[in-house]
């Protein structure tokens, strides 16, 4: 036997350890976010999602935090893709329609994932005032983004002078809506929901000759 050679420690390594806990956080997040999505914030308690997964309420408060603090991070969750399609959109060349049409193929998939779908229905009813105001925050930047992606459009004749305010809003709430009827196990996956509703809009946006 190589004397040099040192038996495996039973130990784990500190990154080990890390990595385990972050698992741990994303089952727990992935279990309450569906729960939310399904029955509703009020209708679920932290019992529930640590049943589902065998575990006590206490290893949540440990891993997470209260009941708030779990639907913060999932909504906070929900927003970090896009506010990174937000910013690889503002940082890209290109025509303003083609850019903003990337940037809303994310937004609307996102919207339907777990994590996305819980963003777009969380209240603001739902959160302590200061959680309120920080997502508000977040959610005004997507928007601010949205507003300034169309008037890159319009500035660059890709899109039509179109009222940038009124046409945001217009997007967002039809983007929105898939989170709520969208069904995860249907024929339609999210990718193509998303094209198919970005290019309608889309050519709501397009310029027309003049008649």
């Amino acid at each position: 036997m190589d004397v040099d050679t040192k038996p495996a420690s039973p130990f784990r390594t500190r990154a080990e350890k890390a990595q385990e806990r972050e698992q741990k956080r994303d089952a727990v997040l992935t279990a309450a976010v569906r729960m939310f999505n399904a029955r509703g914030f009020h209708a679920t308690s932290l019992d529930d999602v640590a049943a589902s997964l065998g575990i006590s309420k206490p290893t949540i408060y440990h891993y997470l935090g209260n009941k708030e603090q779990v639907l913060i991070e999932c909504v906070t969750r929900g927003l970090e893709p896009l506010r990174i399609a937000a910013e690889q959109a503002q940082n890209e060349e290109g025509r303003g329609i083609d850019r903003l049409r990337r940037f809303l193929i994310a937004y609307a998939r996102t919207n339907m994932d777990d994590f996305g779908r819980c963003m777009v229905r969380t209240g603001d009813e739902l959160l302590s005032p200061a959680s309120a105001a920080e997502i508000r925050a977040r959610k005004s930047e997507i928007d601010k983004t949205l507003r300034a992606l169309i008037a890159d459009g319009i500035a660059d004749g890709t899109i039509a002078p179109v009222d940038v305010k009124m046409s945001a809003f217009a997007i967002a709430g039809a983007l929105n809506w898939p989170a709520r009827w969208h069904d995860p196990s249907g024929p339609t996956g999210p990718q193509d929901i998303a094209v198919a509703l970005v290019d309608t809009l889309i050519g709501g946006l397009a310029p027309r000759p003049p008649v």
